[in-house]
C-alpha cells in the first residue's frame, strides 16, 4: 500500500535474505477502505517508496494503476468468510473482501513462490492464509514480526497523521498488550481477564477510543474458553480519528503459530 516504513522494509529484507529474486507490489487498494475519506487521506509518496525498494535490493516493482486493477465492468469479489467477518471485519465492513480480492489478483499477476506478510495485521494474515488454502493458490506465506518504535508503538503508515499528543496516546495499545502478557506469564489463563486488562489500559487514555480487545485462537480467530497457545491478543482503537491495531501472538513465535 506504499508509504513505506521500517516495518515494510523488514519484509523486504527478510525476502532478500532468503530469495533469489524479490518482487514488491505497490498499490493503494480503494476496495478495502470502507470510508472514502480514509482512502483519500492515506499517505502516498511513490518516489520515496521506489527509492526504498531499490535500497532494499528489490528486483522488480509492480505498481499498477487503478484502471489496470479494476477495469470498467469489474464485478468479481472474494468473500473471505467467517474469519474475516469479526474484529476488523466488523469494525470495517467490506475491508477483508477488498483485501482478499486484491491480494488474489496480485498473486495471480506476480506468481510468487512465497509472500512475506507482517504480524501487525494478524487477522489479515489469517484471511490470506485461508484464501490460499481454499483456492489452492501455489504460494507459501512467511510471517515477519511486528516492528515497533522504542516506546512500543507498532509502525503504521497512518502514524504520520497523529499529532504528538495523539501519538503518545496511541502507545496505550501496546501498554495494554504488555500488561496482558505479564499477566499471562503470571499464569492468568482467563481470556476475558486478559482482554479486560487491555481494555482498561486503552480506556485510561482519554484520547483513545477502544474498538475492541479480544483473545482468540491465533489461527482460526475463534473465541476461546481457556487461554492456551497458540492464541492472539488483538486490540484496535481510534486516536484522533486514526484507526490503529496491534496484537501479540502467544506461541513460540509468529511463524510457529502460522505454520510458516
Amino acid at each position: 500500500m506504499g508509504a513505506l516504513h521500517a516495518g515494510h522494509l523488514a519484509l523486504l529484507r527478510a525476502a532478500r535474505r532468503r530469495e533469489r529474486s524479490v518482487v514488491a507490489t505497490l498499490f493503494v487498494n480503494r476496495t478495502q477502505f470502507n470510508d472514502p475519506a480514509d482512502y483519500a487521506a492515506y499517505p502516498r509518496d511513490e518516489a520515496a517508496d521506489l527509492a526504498a525498494f531499490q535500497a532494499c535490493g528489490v528486483d522488480l516493482v509492480f505498481a499498477p494503476s487503478v484502471e489496470e486493477m479494476y477495469p470498467q465492468g469489474f464485478g468479481t469479489h472474494i468473500d473471505p468468510g467467517p474469519i474475516g467477518a469479526d474484529l476488523e471485519g466488523a469494525r470495517r465492513p467490506g475491508h477483508f473482501a477488498g483485501v482478499a480480492t486484491v491480494v488474489a489478483k496480485l498473486f495471480n499477476l506476480t506468481r510468487p513462490t512465497r509472500a512475506y506478510l507482517g504480524q501487525k495485521d494478524w487477522q489479515q494474515t489469517r484471511v490470506i492464509d485461508r484464501m490460499v488454502q481454499d483456492l489452492n493458490l501455489p504460494v507459501d506465506l512467511v510471517i515477519v514480526p511486528t516492528v515497533r518504535d522504542p516506546d512500543g508503538l507498532a509502525l503504521s503508515s497512518r502514524n504520520v497523521r497523529l499529532t504528538p499528543d495523539q501519538r503518545q496516546a496511541a502507545t496505550a495499545l501496546w501498554r495494554g498488550l504488555e500488561l496482558a502478557v505479564s499477566a499471562w506469564e503470571d499464569d492468568e489463563r482467563s481470556p476475558a481477564a486478559l482482554a479486560d486488562i487491555v481494555r482498561r489500559a486503552v480506556h485510561a487514555e482519554p484520547l483513545a477510543e477502544l474498538g475492541y480487545a479480544e483473545v482468540r485462537h491465533a489461527l482460526t480467530l475463534e473465541p476461546l474458553d481457556t487461554a492456551c497457545p497458540p492464541l492472539v491478543i488483538a486490540v484496535a482503537a481510534e486516536v484522533g480519528g486514526v484507526g490503529l491495531i496491534d496484537n501479540v501472538v502467544l506461541a513460540k513465535g509468529p511463524a510457529d503459530a502460522a505454520g510458516s
